[in-house]
């Protein structure tokens, strides 16, 4: 049983028991629990086989701890099965809408039967919705661009499009009258792997036209809300932004309850109160007198912490590590030293070896990778022995006319379904860097496939695993595959597991890079480019390792070049 089914049956509970109107509170302790099963990097399965106290889990009480005892014993929840019984098991995902709360989905359902997804988006496109009570046209028209957003991505953006839109509104609004200092906050500061929306703060002085000049960003679809100090709109790719005008004097509060996540926050107002404190966006207070909240910094020292970075604020350990002066220096994007996985026009690149190498010397790398794909990718014209060995020579030649970096000799090899390697040694022996791979037959069962990779990483010649879960990021969940199992076969076989950089893929993900750091297993960040242009990507790399508690001396690629070659021949 994986943590993401445990954490699916508890987001289950907790959404029937919305729809039935139960106790707020209870609701949201089985959603805190889901979430933070989700996070977790040690498997909750192993925890209750080796007797340990799952209450020790933030979030986690007797109740649920119960209740997940009893799903690693049979695989299902009692409790689960009785609520599914009293409601239509299409339901709760009607709550995945934006706009459709548990009283608007007892409405559909009473009135029209509305059990589905499929059953909204039919009424919607007949025009039934917009006679019920509460519902006009403009709100049925909302459902269906809901809809929509939801069938896109179920309402939520990857990082790389809700960081890039927040750089972008951001240097456009830098621009207005008054601007003192702007920031992104929310879900997009902490970098996580995908956002809802926008927060940018902002304090500008009296008089400042920031919100005339929101209102004329070109991305802008519609206009929400037009304020003052808050301003809401939606832009043309369905992501809501909203930008708030904050006072000084309690703008680092602001930025750190607006950063979140929801749980940081409680538990840091919980250590505020227990120092007879309250903390709220507005400042840190002691009775009525401020004490903290025009910086962040002061904010957290003001509960007796150290600034906690905003990729660690999940509540996974980060503030009693802070308490203990533990907290790791993460990995820096100026760290790096190379980049370990890129490809070229001898497979499905779009430029020579040259061009790739005069890129990654422009970003200050001490060295590159070559990798390009073997035979069995063939949409991708991979290379067979013949090929390989025609390419590992241009490589060669490159670097004796491209000073400055070094360019090593690799490859990109795939695991064949029975674990062999898609290539012969003695090719792979040519070869400085040799990342194995999966490409296909994703549908095998988890001990297939984890039989499958233990084997084609245990090939001495195999340097990292790529992409070790074959993920697509809101396009494709990953091939089944037994992260533990993967983490003690990478760490017995001197295998480094990669941190693939593309914001498509940022697999590993976290909280998989944190167990694999946890158990000693060192990882590479690699952008898996396919341009030079790509070569930029590395940033997404990084923001993934730091909320996996990464830090340079547990990535292969932040080594200078001869401890890097070092390691390679080991």
């Amino acid at each position: 049983m994986e943590n993401r089914d445990i954490a699916g049956i508890f987001s289950q509970i907790a959404d029937i028991l919305d729809i039935k109107g139960e106790n707020p509170f209870r609701i949201r302790s089985y959603r805190n629990a889901a979430r933070a099963i989700g996070d977790m990097s040690e498997s909750v399965a192993a925890m209750v086989r080796e007797g340990k106290d799952l209450e020790e889990i933030p979030g986690i009480g007797a109740s649920i701890a119960g209740k997940i005892g009893e799903i690693v014993a049979t695989g299902s929840c009692a409790f689960l099965g009785e609520l599914r019984e009293s409601l239509p098991r299409g339901l709760p995902e009607l709550l995945r809408i934006e706009g459709m709360g548990p009283k608007k989905v007892k409405l559909f359902y009473d009135t029209l039967k509305i059990d589905s997804v499929d059953r909204l988006e039919a009424a919607a496109g007949k025009g039934e919705l917009k006679g019920l009570p509460g519902m006009g046209e403009k709100s049925e028209e909302n459902i269906i661009q809901a809809l929509a957003r939801y069938r896109a991505g179920q309402g939520r953006f990857k990082l790389s499009v809700g960081l890039e839109y927040a750089e972008s509104i951001i240097a456009f609004l830098k621009k207005a009258k008054g601007v003192k200092a702007i920031e992104a906050a929310g879900s997009v500061r902490r970098r996580r792997e995908t956002v809802g929306d926008l927060d940018i703060l902002a304090i500008c002085s009296p008089g400042s036209d920031i919100m005339e000049r929101f209102a004329g960003y070109d991305g802008i679809r519609e206009m929400i809300a037009h304020g003052g100090t808050k301003s809401s709109a939606r832009l043309s790719c369905g992501l809501q932004v909203d930008v708030r005008v904050l006072p000084p004097s309690s703008f680092g509060a602001a930025l750190q309850y607006f950063t979140g996540s929801k749980e940081h926050n409680v538990a840091l107002r919980t250590r505020a109160v227990r120092k007879g404190l309250k903390l709220s966006e507005y400042g840190v207070f002691k009775g009525r007198r401020a004490v903290a909240g025009p910086d962040e910094e002061k904010v957290y020292s003001a509960v007796g912490l150290p600034w906690i970075p905003p990729e660690l604020r999940e509540n996974h350990g980060e503030i009693e590590a802070a308490e203990k002066g533990q907290l790791p220096k993460l990995i820096e994007l100026k760290d790096m030293r190379g980049d370990l996985q890129m490809h070229t026009t001898a497979t499905d690149g779009t430029e020579s070896v040259a061009e790739m190498a005069e890129k990654a010397l422009s970003l200050g790398y001490e060295y590159i990778a070559i990798t390009d794909h073997s035979r069995a990718v063939r949409v991708a014209g991979g290379l067979d022995e013949k090929r390989l060995g025609r390419h590992l020579k241009e490589i060669d030649r490159a670097q004796d006319r491209i000073k400055g970096i070094r360019i090593l000799r690799g490859v990109e090899v795939d695991i064949l379904p029975d674990g062999r390697l898609d290539l012969d040694d003695a090719i792979l022996k040519e070869c400085e860097v040799v990342i194995a791979a999966v490409h296909y037959r994703f549908t095998m069962t988890e001990a297939d496939m984890t039989r499958r990779i233990i084997k084609g990483i245990s090939n001495p010649r195999v340097h990292i695993f790529g992409h070790p879960t074959g993920r697509l990021i809101l396009e494709r969940p990953g091939y089944p595959v037994n992260i533990e199992e993967l983490v003690k076969a990478a760490r017995d076989y001197g295998v480094a597991l990669e941190i693939n950089a593309h914001p498509d893929r940022l697999d590993l993900k976290d909280s998989h890079a944190r167990l694999a750091r946890e158990k000693g297993v060192r990882l590479a960040i690699s952008t898996d480019a396919h341009s030079p242009a790509q070569l930029d990507l590395m940033r997404y790399g990084i923001f993934t390792a730091r909320r996996g508690w990464v830090e340079a001396g547990d990535v292969i690629n932040a080594y200078p070049l001869k401890k890097f070659l070092g390691m390679l021949r080991k």
